[in-house]
């Protein structure tokens, strides 16, 4: 299994919104995402700040995909 990246909040919240999720709401620093197969997943959002690996890890399984489908999602 490779390594997670090191992803900012705001890179990964653009990979998701190409992925399809969409924003269903917003709490403080959190969002909600949602994808119409129902798929819905939850990030903390501060722009400049990385995402630390085991939440990454966490939204990761929430999207159900693997490791490896996550990293070529992100770097197209």
């Amino acid at each position: 299994m490779p390594k997670l990246p090191v992803v900012k909040a705001s890179k990964l919240l653009r990979t998701l919104n190409k992925l399809g999720f969409y924003e269903h709401n917003r709490v403080g620093s959190h969002i909600q995402l949602k994808h119409s197969d129902g798929r819905r997943t939850t990030i903390p959002y501060h722009p400049s700040q990385e995402i630390r690996r085991g939440t990454l890890k966490a939204i990761i399984n929430d999207l159900d995909m693997t490791v490896e489908e996550f990293i070529k999602a992100i770097r197209k």
